[in-house]
């Protein structure tokens, strides 16, 4: 039997027909497994011991009475459990970083899950490049000289925050689209990461492929549909999500990548699939388990567990 941690944001909060946690949280307590949520930021590492203030925790597939905690504890995250999921939602910022490290002072003897030494060292839109011939033609820089360039170059392309998440920046530039400098200099006032510009995929109007990988290997994938006229197909900014069955080129795309996120301890893994072409690797807190399982049978979570199991009995 595991004990199980959950690093997440407010499980009162999460939509229980669609947040792929609260499956998670399930199908472990379904297995018998003592459940406890903590918010990262009530890490604390004192002479070498990472601990955080968690609390038990009871889920049920009741909408509106879903979760029950019990009392507060300081729970000993070396000691105390057998498993941690990291699930908190990004920003990718130093504060997400610095729980990734303070996370790593534990693992692998409490196993977290993704591995917070490659979460922190594989951020979604940088991944992606180190497989050249997966991905559209893609830039990523602050300097405005080079993303000016690449507009040229390109002609229709999509410009993206480099660490947001959940298509939140998201903006399509036609060739002929005046505003691309004026955009850098925005997005330069509030942040100073990169820009991710990337040459526009047309089949993005018939979906956006989430493909859920555990362990390496594909499960299954389920399509996100952008409302007429748009370009993001994230479900929470109005896609839609729809049935999908994997294509050749998509088992190329899972071949190519699945040894590198199996041996890098990433075990649940979200891609991002735009026609032939590979866009995101979703290492922090990738969904879509809901949907796949209601479109397919497919239960991401249950296998995902059962991978948890074997490495915990390896």
């Amino acid at each position: 039997m595991l004990k199980v941690a959950i690093q997440m944001d407010p499980m009162e909060s999460v939509d229980i027909l669609a947040d792929t946690t609260f499956m998670m949280a399930m199908t472990a307590q379904d297995r018998g497994y003592p459940l406890w949520v903590y918010d990262f930021r009530t890490l604390a590492l004192e002479e070498g011991r990472l601990s955080c203030r968690a609390r038990p925790m009871t889920v049920r597939a009741v909408a509106g009475d879903h979760v029950t905690f019990g009392d507060e504890i300081r729970l000993d995250l070396a000691e105390d459990v057998d498993v941690i999921l990291m699930r908190q939602d990004p920003p990718f910022d130093m504060a997400y970083v610095t729980a990734t490290y303070l996370l790593e002072t534990v693992h692998p003897k409490t196993l977290v899950v993704n591995d917070p030494a490659e979460v922190r060292s594989a951020p979604e839109k940088l991944l992606v490049t180190q497989f050249p011939g997966l991905t559209p033609p893609t830039l990523i820089s602050s300097d405005p000289v080079a993303l000016v360039a690449f507009h040229r170059k390109h002609g229709d392309v999509v410009l993206k925050p480099l660490h947001g998440a959940g298509g939140s920046g998201v903006i399509r530039l036609k060739a002929d689209d005046p505003n691309l400098e004026a955009l850098i200099e925005i997005h330069a006032v509030g942040s100073r990461d990169p820009l991710v510009i990337q040459k526009f995929i047309p089949a993005v109007s018939k979906g956006d492929k989430r493909i859920l990988l555990i362990d390496g290997e594909p499960v299954g994938a389920i399509n996100r549909i952008p409302a007429a006229g748009a370009v993001r197909s994230n479900l929470h900014v109005g896609g839609t999500a729809a049935p999908v069955e994997l294509t050749a080129r998509d088992r190329e795309i899972c071949a190519a990548i699945g040894p590198t996120l199996k041996e890098r301890g990433l075990i649940f893994v979200g891609i991002d699939v735009i026609g032939d072409w590979l866009t995101e690797i979703n290492v922090t807190s990738p969904t879509g388990a809901q949907q796949l399982k209601a479109f397919t049978g497919v239960d991401a979570a249950a296998l995902m567990w059962d991978a948890i199991e074997a490495k915990r009995a390896g």
